[in-house]
């Protein structure tokens, strides 16, 4: 993995994500569309696309993503809709740059992609590949990033997609379908979306937050809460770098510089093991002042109009599993019908690989919303 990352370059952005010089401030609109020739799973061609949304303060914005269908359709084609993880804050992190936007490598269930006629389309958020600040676990503008994916997909003349969609997605993408779902109804009602499913998700950034800070030397710990303080001191007015220790600012401004599969962001996490194993990154509890304010407005709570899935895996070392019990936990007793299922020994990426049994029940469950099934839920 480590020679792997220190093989791999940044790519360079280019002109497509460059703002037109006209651009409408309806969001969902489609702006422009090219091929896309990244890895793909069997089966599948792909374009990549350039649409209106909306940040979270709702100041109109850009988004970039990727959408994969069948290549040979037997019909009108059902949308998943992916939401990504954590690949950085900064602006050439944007999966679609790269050529693994829709791909095997650290995606659920892809094989089922073609197999089942289904479409999928993957936001890169704002902020990445386009200009504009990346919503890093801030709800508002990672939901409609997603939704206003599916909006623009529709516009794709050559392509044949019927109106149901699924969302998936993963850690911070996790978080990003769950807010997704839950901004559907009134923001994008035009989206019919059947269900939400959220793997490994941050769900609960507050929580999450807390649980660095309490152990700040595990490895990549300071990458993470860096990226946040970045991402919340550029959308936040009350939220800045005086937050940060003195001693790990240059820190929190080389991670917000940095991807995850830059060689770099290893030294940084290096870096910031040593400098968070004598000071911690944030001056005070994040629970408490305008940081812990933001986190939990951050936090999805419901309700959601269609099926939530919520799958965990049982070794996860990234999202705690006690972290996601709880919040499934709050979910409940706030009578919001889910379905929670847990992975024995699954790790935070292990619950994706090929032999995981999330492919399978994932498949299955989707195949179910698809048909109008109706979900059993785990809540008491």
């Amino acid at each position: 993995m480590v020679s792997h990352q220190l093989r791999q370059g940044i790519p360079v952005l280019d002109g497509f994500y460059d703002a037109p010089d006209a651009v409408p401030d309806e969001p969902g609109q489609l702006l422009r569309v090219e091929p896309y020739g990244g890895d793909l799973p069997p089966g599948l061609e792909a374009h990549r696309i350039l649409y209106t949304t909306t940040a979270d303060d709702g100041v109109p914005a850009l988004a970039s993503g990727v959408v994969a269908v069948p290549a040979e359709p037997t019909g009108p084609v059902p949308l998943i809709a992916w939401a990504h993880g954590t690949v950085g804050v900064a602006r050439a992190c944007a999966p679609s740059l790269g050529r693994d936007a829709i791909s095997t490598e650290g995606m659920p269930a892809m094989d089922a992609l073609a197999r089942n006629g289904w479409g999928m389309v993957a936001t890169d958020y704002t902020g990445q590949g386009t200009e504009g600040d990346f919503p890093y676990l801030i709800g508002q503008g990672e939901g409609r990033s997603v939704l206003d994916a599916v909006r623009a997909v529709h516009q794709v003349a050559e392509l044949d997609v019927s109106p149901e969609t699924v969302i998936w997605g993963h850690s911070q993408g996790g978080h990003a379908a769950l807010w997704a779902g839950q901004l559907a109804p009134t923001y994008a009602p035009d989206v019919a979306v059947v269900g939400i499913a959220a793997l490994s998700a941050a769900s609960d950034p507050l929580a999450l937050a807390q649980v660095v800070t309490a152990h700040p030397g595990a490895l990549g710990a300071s990458l993470g809460i860096s990226f946040v303080v970045a991402a919340y001191s550029r959308w936040y007015p009350d939220i800045s770098l005086d937050d940060v220790t003195p001693a790990a600012r240059t820190l929190v401004r080389e991670a917000a510089a940095r991807c995850t599969s830059e060689p770099g962001s290893l030294v940084t996490v290096l870096t910031g093991v040593a400098v968070s194993a004598d000071t911690p990154i944030l001056r005070t509890d994040p629970a408490t002042g305008a940081i812990g304010r933001r986190l939990r407005e951050n936090v999805a709570l419901g309700p959601w109009q269609a099926p939530l899935f919520l799958g965990q895996g049982g070794a996860d070392e990234v999202i705690v599993p006690r972290l996601q019990d709880d919040y499934v936990s709050r979910l409940c007793a706030a009578g919001r019908p889910l379905l929670y299922t847990k992975y024995p020994g699954r790790s935070h990426m292990g619950v994706l690989e090929p032999d995981s049994p999330l492919n399978a029940d994932l498949e299955q469950w989707t195949q179910d919303r698809l048909a109008g099934l109706p979900q059993a839920t785990t809540c008491p």
